[in-house]
């Protein structure tokens, strides 16, 4: 693996929708989705995710989150901010060492700069989110992505007040072969909207697995 101070981040801007579903709901119907003609196979991936941020939670007060995640095929370091039309997203690879070999450098430098607008170190730990996620690839004609669906069957551990708590959402997240135009995604997103309702499914009452295992 490549140290994360040592590279660029990937950007960029995450797109989604998010909704509750309880554990007997059925998967949806995406078969009036606009542009989509066939869905991939289920990938399953186990993924193991941390959370940082200062005592006084400024990260969190900014709505900025610090991730260190294990496992699919973004597994990194992540820095996730509020950004016109949805979330900006900076990825970096995952170091060689885990919060449990060292916890004084669990948070490398090159995170610890690019969040430094909003906060500065010590870094401690702030929520454990583990998640068996099923994934789905929407795909058009071409074979090109236009959202993914994933199934998200979550447990999560407040770092801080000692509480943990299991749920399962789903999310729909643009791809690349996603509508360009602000009209034809929210046509996209109607179309979702209306799969996951019929399906059992509603809006999610927290935006962000880190909020709902804080309770916010």
């Amino acid at each position: 693996m490549t140290h994360a101070s040592s590279s660029e981040p990937h950007r960029s801007l995450e797109i989604e929708r998010k909704y509750d579903v309880s554990d007997a709901t059925p998967l949806p119907d995406w078969d009036a989705l606009p542009g989509v003609v066939s869905v991939s196979p289920a990938e399953v991936r186990e993924l193991d995710a941390r959370y940082f941020d200062t005592d006084r939670l400024d990260l969190a007060r900014a709505g900025v989150a610090v991730r260190r995640r294990e496992g699919g095929p973004d597994a990194g370091w992540h820095v996730k901010a509020s950004a016109t039309g949805g979330r900006s997203e900076w990825g970096w690879p995952l170091d060689t060492r885990s919060p449990e070999d060292d916890p004084d450098a669990a948070v490398p430098g090159v995170i610890a700069e690019a969040v430094a607008q909003w906060a500065g170190p010590p870094f401690l730990p702030l929520a454990r989110i583990r998640n068996t996620r099923t994934a789905y690839a929407l795909l058009d004609r071409d074979g090109g992505l236009v959202a993914e669906f994933v199934d998200d069957r979550v447990t999560g551990w407040d770092e801080r007040g000692g509480s943990q708590t299991s749920w399962r959402e789903w999310e729909v997240e643009l791809g690349p072969a996603a509508p360009d135009s602000e009209t034809e995604r929210e046509q996209l997103f109607a179309a979702v909207d209306a799969a996951v309702t019929a399906a059992g499914g509603g809006p999610a009452a927290s935006d962000s697995k880190l909020g709902r295992v804080l309770g916010h």
